[in-house]
């Protein structure tokens, strides 16, 4: 496919984009923006802009992006329980402030990451019409190991992001949701200016 051919089919997807996709992106876009301020306010924002993908990637997609949808459920959890601990403080100090994993934390994610995409991709491999199930599960599985990370306030959850973001910008273009992929490029440049600016948070 040419430059010109892609090129047009964005423009005429971003055309017929949904008022929902609209809303989900500005406010997913708000939502790490404010991660990388160490900002609270990344639950409110994110919460609403995942409800609104999981509904997207269940109900609009063609076959329906299946790992996505129920990904952007476990945001909406993880944002809940992320959002409690960040508020959280012990003499007048955050119970979980900016900082790297330990060994054994680190070790837990990848675990965690590779279970995951396993069992992910046997799901959809199996149980459902999903015509990209690899990498509809990598994208799951290093996202749901980045929240789990985010909710803690680790560095690493920026790396997971980097990784799931040049996995679901291929993923969204392919599917045809252009707003998306351009959220997710957003997003990939974000999340490497996050990890930058909490470096700074912790050296600081």
């Amino acid at each position: 496919m040419s430059l010109t051919q892609i090129w047009t089919i964005f423009l005429q997807n971003v055309q017929q984009t949904r008022s929902a996709e609209w809303i989900s992106t500005f406010m997913q876009i708000a939502s790490v923006w404010y991660a990388a301020k160490n900002k609270v306010l990344v639950y409110p924002t994110g919460i609403v802009g995942v409800l609104l993908a999981a509904w997207l990637y269940f109900f609009q997609a063609n076959p329906p992006l299946y790992a996505d949808a129920l990904l952007n459920v476990y945001y909406f959890i993880m944002s809940v329980y992320g959002w409690y601990n960040w508020v959280q403080k012990k003499n007048d100090n955050f119970v979980y402030p900016v900082q790297w994993c330990t060994s054994r934390e680190r070790i837990s994610g990848i675990v965690v990451f590779l279970v995951s995409w396993a069992l992910i991709f046997l799901v959809l491999k199996n149980l459902t019409d999903s015509n990209t199930p690899m990498l509809d599960a990598l994208v799951s599985s290093t996202a749901v190991t980045s929240m789990w990370w985010m909710a803690k306030r680790k560095m690493e959850n920026w790396i997971a992001w980097i990784i799931s973001n040049l996995v679901a910008i291929p993923l969204n273009f392919y599917k045809g949701f252009m707003l998306f992929t351009l959220m997710y490029v957003l997003f990939l440049g974000m999340a490497v200016l996050g990890l930058l600016s909490w470096r700074k948070m912790m050296e600081k």
